[in-house]
């Protein structure tokens, strides 16, 4: 069991004001307001300076061992924080990135990682300087995780004692989150599909080995200014010390990065429900029709309830998903509840803003609709509602036998 702080996470839980989130917001407000953002948005453009900004403030470095450049704090403290970003920041496709960085790159090399490894890539990653890609999904397998062509063959030099086998990968990973912006990929890949998930070894590939391509960046409906693009591998080789955890270990490393990480990366995600909460009352108070604020109409009125009971309950999925992490208890369950609260709640609030904004919810220059575009990948990525269903359904399955 991990060090857990029971009264740190019910001042968590029950302080919607609390000083680490609110304190974060404040800054995300002040420092990461980029009026370009619209004209990213529409052009698909990264903010590498909103990166290195808060990286200055310490948010890439967040729950990483000091030893290792880190703040070394706990994920209590780091979804505080991401959940005070998700509300300051307007920019969905700075925050996203972040959060996949925190929450699932830099976790994986501190757990499986060798210590040549950590030092290798850890520092940097907290300052930072590099910036890592998840490489699991191909075109063709989808939801299906484990059915990937992308695969490595082992050539060991004959007659040759205390020569390292070279490990040579080829394939191509499709819709990459930061994969143009990218130092270093993390890539599953198989021995010989027909192994299934027992086949899959991790490889982590720096962004200049001979035979890495990116394609050109992908257009999509959200998050727009996060980069998204395929990343192709042709005959690349690697050595032993390219290996994360060991030779076959991938699918347990994709369990690890998913049991909770699945979830916390929504932490953003639910501050931006709250800010849209927020302006949406505000907009309610001040927008007047037929000679009354809009807000003392009782279909609006309710529809603002709807708003605050969808975010207190996603808000309290994902906590309880966190406490039973950082006790060291399963959590898989949790966390998937969490994910599929989260994400189709922040989908149902971000059309209610718009509904409640009106005209100026529906046209791009208010940010309203902006909003309900960011949110709507929320139920694809990290697996899909479906597959949330089915992990539960799952557990639930267990649990009766």
């Amino acid at each position: 069991m991990t060090n857990f702080d029971a009264g740190a996470a019910i001042d968590a839980l029950t302080d919607l004001d609390h000083p680490v989130k609110r304190k974060t917001a404040e800054w995300a407000a002040e420092n990461l307001d980029d009026p370009t953002l619209s004209e990213r948005d529409r052009d698909c453009r990264f903010w590498a300076e909103g990166w290195t900004r808060a990286a200055e403030r310490g948010i890439t470095a967040l729950m990483v061992d000091p030893g290792y450049g880190g703040g070394g704090h706990d994920v209590i403290h780091a979804l505080l924080t991401f959940e005070g970003l998700g509300y300051g920041c307007r920019d969905a496709g700075l925050a996203f990135p972040l959060s996949t960085q925190v929450w699932t790159m830099q976790p994986l090399i501190e757990r499986f990682g060798t210590e040549q490894q950590k030092q290798r890539y850890l520092p940097g990653m907290c300052s930072g300087e590099l910036k890592a890609s998840f490489c699991i999904t191909e075109a063709e397998s989808g939801s299906d995780t484990f059915a990937m062509e992308t695969s490595f063959t082992v050539e060991t030099p004959s007659g040759q004692e205390g020569v390292e086998p070279v490990y040579v990968l080829s394939g191509t990973k499709s819709y990459i989150t930061m994969a143009p912006q990218a130092d270093v990929f993390i890539v599953f890949a198989t021995s010989n599909p027909e192994l299934g998930q027992w086949g899959v070894t991790v490889f982590l590939v720096d962004a200049e080995t001979p035979g890495v391509s990116v394609g050109p960046n992908r257009p999509k409906m959200g998050l727009r200014t996060t980069p998204f693009a395929d990343v192709s591998f042709d005959r690349c080789r690697l050595g032993p010390g390219d290996v994360l955890g060991s030779i076959g270990s991938g699918a347990s490393i994709f369990s690890s990065a998913m049991e909770a990480e699945r979830a916390f990366v929504l932490a953003g995600q639910i501050g931006a429900m709250e800010r849209q909460l927020d302006d949406a009352v505000t907009f309610s108070r001040t927008r007047s029709q037929f000679g009354q604020p809009i807000g003392d109409f009782q279909a609006v009125s309710h529809r603002l309830a709807d708003m605050k009971l969808r975010h207190d309950n996603a808000r309290l999925q994902l906590y309880r998903a966190a406490i039973l992490d950082a006790q060291g208890r399963p959590s898989m369950e949790a966390a998937a509840l969490a994910k599929i609260q989260a994400s189709e709640a922040a989908v149902a609030s971000a059309l209610d803003a718009v509904l409640t904004h009106g005209a100026q919810g529906y046209v791009t220059e208010f940010g309203v609709e902006q909003d309900l575009r960011n949110v709507a990948g929320g139920v694809v990525y990290g697996g899909t509602s479906d597959v949330q269903r089915n992990i539960v359904a799952r557990m639930l399955g267990r649990r009766g036998g």
